[in-house]
């Protein structure tokens, strides 16, 4: 069995953000030369997600108002975690959304369903972030 690895690295312009990743998946994947396996993807932020949905903007917005809904960033006193941070917020979003997503590898490509994407979901952005893909297999 081989593994591969790879770091994906992202410039965060807002606060929270929903970036499509598939394509970079599927390029790592493609370095990889494997051809039948899974692909492990992980924010490497405690604040961060990777998940799997649509690509569709109002979709977004609904997980952006849905999100706020859940956990409002403010006020910040909302939240004990807040001291010297103002990111409980963000914690919370992240539990909610998860931290990876495990895709399956069928001759050398993702295997995906019908409208099926990767993204990482930064809730604590305006920063440089990271996601790991992880692949292993033959």
């Amino acid at each position: 069995m081989k593994s591969y690895r790879k770091e994906l690295w992202f410039d965060t312009k807002k606060r929270r953000e929903l970036i499509n990743i598939t394509r970079q998946v599927a390029e790592a994947l493609r370095e990889s030369g494997i051809r039948e396996g899974l692909v492990l993807v992980n924010a490497m932020h405690i604040t961060a997600s990777v998940f799997i949905n649509d690509d569709e903007s109002g979709l977004h917005a609904d997980f952006e108002r849905w999100l706020e809904g859940l956990a409002p960033e403010k006020p910040y006193s909302l939240y004990q975690h807040n001291g010297a941070e103002d990111n409980g917020d963000a914690h919370l979003k992240r539990t909610i959304m998860g931290r990876e997503v495990v895709v399956a590898v069928t001759e050398g490509r993702l295997d995906f369903g019908p409208w099926e994407q990767i993204f990482y979901g930064e809730f604590d952005g305006k920063r440089r972030k990271r996601a790991l893909v992880k692949i292993i297999g033959e």
